[in-house]
């Protein structure tokens, strides 16, 4: 069984999933949100560093699982998404763990089964999937979808810096 941490990161909120998984049968273990406060860019890059930091030394989990940036329709946007994930890749990697990445198409495919899915559909896949009672809140769900579209799809892939899982 594999401890597969997922991240929806975003600037003002990142969600984040942890299941147990063998590839076949998952577990839902932990989930919530990261809720960033006011305050410079810089600011919130730092609590979602110590945040994830902070998950992965009390979980332990063997590998961290990220969305990637989508071309999003205003420019800063996209940036700030992109430092957000930056922020909790850091923090998987100066633990140790392999980081691997999916697009927020690719999730949806892998859990819904079609690749435009809404939030909606996605958080009650999730509880479905993963036999929570209640449904997740959206972030959560967004992270805990990264988490089983690797463990059902690509726990075998490369991760990002070259090595295999």
């Amino acid at each position: 069984m594999m401890l597969i941490l997922g991240i929806d990161p975003g600037s003002r909120i990142t969600g984040y999933g942890l299941i147990e998984s063998d590839g076949r049968h998952s577990r839902h273990l932990a989930s919530g949100c990261i809720r960033l406060p006011e305050g410079t860019l810089a600011e919130r890059l730092g609590r979602i560093f110590r945040e994830v930091s902070e998950i992965v030394a009390t979980h332990v989990p063997d590998m961290l699982v990220v969305e990637q940036v989508f071309v999003a329709r205003n420019p800063a946007s996209a940036l700030k998404l992109g430092q957000a994930r930056g922020a909790a890749i850091c923090a998987g990697v100066i633990a140790g763990l392999p980081v691997y990445e999916y697009a927020p198409r690719e999730v949806k495919l892998a859990v819904v089964g079609t690749g435009a899915a809404d939030k909606t559909q996605v958080q009650h896949m999730i509880r479905l999937l993963l036999g929570m009672d209640t449904r997740p809140q959206a972030d959560a769900a967004d992270a805990l979808a990264i988490a089983l579209c690797h463990a059902h799809t690509g726990i075998h892939l490369p991760h990002l810096s070259g090595r295999r899982a």
